[in-house]
């Protein structure tokens, strides 16, 4: 798979510049307003723009909360995307009387010969990426249809999990808020049960207790995630396991899924989770990575940062309202890191980056 290897944002809500390399593996951490989940959603941002739906998404959120520090002080949102294959898109949106309209959207193919983007739109509403027919277009055509942003925060009695999902028409991926996590895990089941077993064992690696999933649709194709335990026969529904034990079903399924996304953007995902719970996220994260899949996350957990290297890190900050973002680098530490973890060193504040501000 072709991964996101740079990507540069200027005047989207508190990133006025941003230049970041990115890599397979990619843990953003800092403190609460920070900028952290900024960053994260503006590859929703992205998806708006390349479904051609950016106005209707604008409308619903506001235009003013997407700009820098509002209209006053920026009028327009650009970025970049650079791939390994010397392909590269860019965008520029500028604030209208109601709405963003693309000043400029181009197709790249960076080389010594070629240093301006061939256009694909200009003076309109929405992206005509999607649509593009050049040879070039399908690498970022495919990144941006792929990109999948989850959070698995509501565990609550009506949660998405407790939600009936169609058998039929809920199978192709997994949702982002884990609504179809029955139906997709059904078909896992019944297409791919190597992966299931897997995926059971994983879970009972965390939850001794547990046996199996229950997986039995109504005639009309609805089904609901149900499960037992190893000591009887009783069916239980999802509210009747913790909710850091949801949570990491959930992501069980989401890393350990037959064909996983290009992408995978969450946000905290360790919440809930005991810290051998956590260990575990660890090593699902870095096996999807293993698989092609590019990771890119969000959290305040110094347990789950302790199990990568430096060079998977970026510290977030907020200095005069502008997100300040740095990948740690293992030479810069490195007679620290003879001694210490690197959740060790945040939390000495040795890594002074990313630091709660109290």
């Amino acid at each position: 798979m072709d991964i996101l290897r740079k990507i540069s944002i200027q005047g989207y809500k508190s990133i006025k510049k941003l230049e970041l390399d990115l890599d397979q593996i990619n843990i953003f951490i800092g403190a609460n307003g920070s900028g952290k989940s900024n960053f994260l959603s503006f590859f929703t941002f992205l998806q708006k723009i390349y479904q051609q739906s950016l106005q209707k998404y604008v409308a619903m959120k506001g235009i003013e909360t997407f700009l820098h520090k509002g209209s006053d002080v920026t009028q327009e949102i650009s970025a970049k995307l650079s791939f390994p294959n010397t392909n590269a898109y860019s965008f520029t949106i500028e604030k209208g009387d109601y709405d963003f309209i693309f000043t400029e959207e181009g197709l790249w193919y960076d080389n010594p010969y070629m240093s301006n983007p061939e256009d694909i739109a200009s003076l309109n509403t929405e992206s005509k990426l999607k649509n593009n027919s050049l040879p070039r277009s399908k690498y970022i055509q495919k990144y941006l249809s792929q990109i999948r942003k989850y959070h698995f925060h509501d565990t609550g009695v009506n949660s998405p999990f407790n939600k009936e999902s169609n058998i039929h028409n809920d199978i192709y991926f997994l949702y982002e808020e884990g609504s179809n996590l029955a139906a997709f895990l059904y078909h896992i089941k019944n297409t791919q049960l190597v992966t299931y077993n897997i995926i059971i064992k994983t879970i009972q690696s965390i939850a001794p207790y547990f046996r199996d999933f229950y997986l039995l649709p109504e005639e009309s194709g609805l089904i609901r995630l149900k499960w037992q335990s190893n000591y009887g026969e009783t069916i239980y529904g999802v509210n009747d396991l913790s909710d850091g034990t949801i949570r990491f079903i959930a992501l069980s399924i989401l890393f350990l899924q037959p064909i996983p996304p290009q992408v995978i953007i969450i946000d905290e995902p360790e919440l809930g989770l005991h810290p051998t719970a956590i260990a575990k996220l660890a090593g699902l994260i870095k096996s999807v990575s293993r698989r092609g899949t590019q990771v890119i996350l969000a959290t305040q957990s110094t347990d789950l940062i302790s199990h990568f290297d430096a060079e998977n890190i970026i510290t977030v900050d907020q200095i005069n309202g502008e997100s300040v973002f740095e990948r740690l680098n293992s030479e810069n530490i490195s007679l620290w890191l003879e001694e210490y973890t690197i959740d060790d060193l945040w939390k000495r504040n040795i890594i002074k980056t990313g630091q709660p501000n109290f």
